[in-house]
């Protein structure tokens, strides 16, 4: 599956290739360790760019007044 730019997808197959590696190998084995992080930090900060240069994040911050999260959620990277 693509992401949400063609610039980011090559990132969100890395990403996706090591957590099913890291789940199935490790997690289910009661592994938590963060394996993956590395390559989630890149394809987070690739995914919220597209997000802005689409003027998507105006839209969730839309919907976050409407609805706000009860608990705090996490900020896009800056």
């Amino acid at each position: 599956m693509a992401s949400i730019s063609p610039e980011c997808t090559e990132l969100k197959k890395l990403y996706d290739e090591c957590f099913n590696k890291w789940y199935s190998s490790k997690f289910l084995a009661g592994n938590v360790s963060q394996d993956c992080e590395d390559i989630f930090k890149l394809y987070r900060a690739c995914v919220w760019k597209a997000i802005k240069e689409k003027n998507i994040d105006q839209l969730i911050n839309d919907a976050r007044k409407e609805r706000p999260f009860h608990d705090e959620a996490p900020s896009p990277p800056s």
